[in-house]
């Protein structure tokens, strides 16, 4: 399967967003890895601790902390730079923020977004920009079938409809200006992703590892529902591979999804949690349901195409994505400087064969 390219990457002008956040830190630090020159776009870090402090993101990165839903803001930061290609990963992305505060949601989600493709317009020059949504875009009837990209968008909670509003936003963009431009504008939707270095509220692996480092019992919501898991190296990687499809090869659809890899085994919130607490040697999870909850109980996205069209699939099934989670957390609360945990886990991820 294929990985993305150090060749590819070295020397290219990178602008990514969201690089404070955990997602965007992980690929912050894959692509200077691979001598790329990034660019940073984001608000300030909003968890404690961060990633971005921890692994020293900003290290070999040019980082702007801009408000995307300031138009003038992103516009200022961005004046007098080029950019050869663009990963736009910046979003307010916890459902259960976004049914406490839906207008602020939309404001970073959908303007943030236009706000950022109306300031790009001025760089006709790039080759390829991709937007970052979620397997959440879908209208989900809970059917238990896995969604692919043809599929009608929709949204219950506000979050997955910010999302599924990004993705006509990206298309009105594509189709009015930016093909005219000769630039490749995309989207990709990705699964339910873990890895180290997530303490994210509301996050099912962020929140057992602040309760195993108290020895208290994790609470679950729905251990009955499945989610699309992925390790945050899968899915970036899956990013990066699709970028550089998008900016060299003609005809690359301008959607895809990327998550686990295609006919593997649905594992549920409560299975990965349970792995999850005793990997920490936590005490065991409990149930509290929450009726008023909008969150889908069946979540499965579609992959194949990414195999099809990239030469890309994950490469960690669910289970190995949990032990190389647990064993960054638990080795950095050792002592372990957690940068260069990021690139030990970098390096063995490109070495798998």
């Amino acid at each position: 399967m294929r990985r993305p390219s150090p060749a590819f990457w070295a020397g290219k002008s990178v602008l990514l967003t969201g690089h404070t956040g955990f997602k965007g830190g992980w690929a912050a630090l894959w692509l200077t890895r691979m001598g790329a020159r990034v660019t940073g776009l984001a608000l300030p870090p909003d968890q404690t601790p961060a990633l971005f402090d921890q692994a020293q993101v900003g290290e070999g990165v040019t980082s702007h902390l801009t408000d995307l839903r300031d138009e003038a803001a992103v516009k200022t930061a961005l004046a007098g730079q080029t950019f050869d290609l663009v990963l736009h990963m910046a979003a307010q992305p916890i459902v259960r923020t976004s049914i406490q505060d839906p207008v602020g949601t939309f404001a970073a989600n959908i303007m943030g977004t236009a706000h950022l493709l109306q300031t790009l317009r001025s760089q006709p020059a790039l080759m390829a920009v991709l937007v970052i949504t979620s397997d959440k875009v879908y209208a989900n009837a809970e059917t238990g079938r896995a969604f692919v990209e043809t599929d009608a968008l929709g949204g219950k909670d506000p979050y997955s409809a910010s999302k599924a509003a990004t993705e006509i936003v990206v298309q009105s963009y594509a189709k009015s200006f930016y093909a005219q431009m000769g630039t490749p504008l995309a989207t990709a939707r990705g699964g339910n992703v873990i890895g180290g270095g997530d303490y994210s509220a509301d996050r099912l692996v962020a929140d057992i590892v602040r309760a195993g480092r108290v020895q208290a019992q994790t609470v679950l919501r729905h251990p009955e529902a499945t989610r699309p898991w992925q390790h945050v190296l899968d899915c970036v990687a899956g990013y990066l591979v699709y970028l550089e499809d998008l900016a060299t090869v003609r005809d690359t659809p301008t959607a895809m999804n990327f998550g686990p890899k295609p006919g593997g085994r649905e594992v549920t919130v409560g299975e990965l949690a349970t792995q999850a607490t005793a990997a920490l040697g936590a005490p065991a999870w409990r149930h509290e349901p929450d009726p008023n909850s909008l969150e889908a109980k069946a979540l499965g996205i579609d992959a194949s195409q990414a195999r099809a069209r990239l030469g890309f699939e994950s490469l960690l099934p669910a289970p190995e994505a949990v032990t190389w989670t647990m064993d960054w957390y638990r080795r950095q609360v050792e002592g372990e400087d957690a940068r260069s945990l990021c690139f030990e886990q970098i390096e063995r991820y490109e070495s798998i064969r």
